[in-house]
């Protein structure tokens, strides 16, 4: 992976992680690179989920992509907030 390739991923896995941590009601008690870090690792799996289902590359905005990764980021925050808030 080129530098270019590992910018973009950081800069879609904050985009990715804010809107997953948005889509979680409350509030989190996990810091903004915890939150990048969910973003980036939801980005990648939501990107090979989408393409498992064969909805990775469509014409115009892969909006389901994008909808599975929001959806993992949410999920993965929500899980990292849990386990923060018993310890």
């Amino acid at each position: 992976m080129e530098i270019s390739g590992i910018f973009s991923a950081i800069v879609i896995g904050l985009i990715i992680g804010v809107l997953g941590r948005l889509v979680v009601p409350g509030r989190q008690h996990i810091g903004v690179l915890w939150t990048i870090v969910v973003g980036i690792a939801a980005a990648f799996l939501g990107a090979a989920v989408a393409h498992w289902l064969g909805v990775d590359d469509t014409k115009g905005v892969d909006w389901i992509e994008w909808l599975i990764q929001i959806a993992l980021a949410a999920l993965g925050v929500a899980a990292l907030d849990r386990a923060k808030a018993r310890h």
